[in-house]
């Protein structure tokens, strides 16, 4: 078992080495109640360990097939390793607590956009 402890006036825990937030990507804009990330990855590539300390909102912009590897002490809904085809346009919702990498298993270039959302 990894060192897990909870972030600052939060429930959410986080794992030794995982980054808080999206696992990488460019922040494009943040306010009181939202931060938007781009976040791309190439064929093959992951992103970092992180953990997910808001509930986030995910776009599709481009890619064919992406995964979610949860780290083993994640203690957001997605438990087990799981990949997925995608287009562009797909949205998904993802609660705040998740510990995980990204990777893109597709052909092609991956883009989404991720809405962090404050309150």
């Amino acid at each position: 078992m990894s060192e897990v402890k909870t972030w600052p006036g939060s429930d959410v825990k986080i794992i030794a080495g995982a980054e808080v937030g999206p696992g990488g990507g460019e922040l494009m804009f943040e306010n009181e109640k939202v931060r938007i990330w781009d976040m791309r990855l190439e064929p093959g590539e992951k992103s970092t360990l992180h953990t997910h300390l808001l509930d986030t909102i995910l776009i599709q912009i481009d890619g064919d097939r992406i995964c979610v590897d949860p780290h083993a002490d994640s203690e957001g809904e997605y438990k087990e390793y799981l990949e997925q085809d995608i287009a562009p346009g797909d949205l998904v919702y993802v609660e705040k607590g998740g510990t995980e990498t990204a990777v893109n298993v597709g052909a092609k270039s991956w883009r989404e956009i991720l809405i962090e959302m404050k309150i």
